[in-house]
């Protein structure tokens, strides 16, 4: 499967199960470590770590398996590596300590999910 179809399946996942800033940043460029980041808050620990499972049991069903888990015992900050797409989650207070959208913004590399239309708007 093609990064960009994970991506979006992923940001599908976690829309869906009420996610909120959910923010794509396209790292390719920058780094061999990924294609993208997906970045998402929850609203509470609980949630951060049922998006993760949400995400996780998705992307099993689409025959891809997480290289590495980790933080989805804590409730602060789940991660989940899928190689091209990596996926944080994150409760509001945690997401703003870390500010990832500021370290691995070039400022032209991010996008909010789901994308406005004039159809969403």
């Amino acid at each position: 499967m093609e990064p960009v179809q994970m991506k979006d399946i992923i940001c599908k996942e976690l829309d869906e199960h009420k996610a909120v800033h959910i923010n794509v940043l396209e790292v390719e460029h920058m780094t061999s470590m990924t294609d993208y980041f997906v970045i998402c808050t929850a609203k509470s620990t609980k949630q951060v770590k049922a998006l993760a499972e949400f995400v996780e049991d998705k992307m099993k069903e689409e025959g891809i398996a997480a290289l590495h888990t980790d933080g989805m015992s804590d409730g602060n900050w789940a991660v989940l590596d899928f190689g091209d797409v990596i996926v944080h989650i994150f409760n509001g207070e945690t997401r703003l300590f870390y500010g990832l959208e500021k370290l691995w913004s070039d400022g032209s590399n991010l996008h909010v999910y789901p994308e406005k239309t004039d159809e969403n708007k």
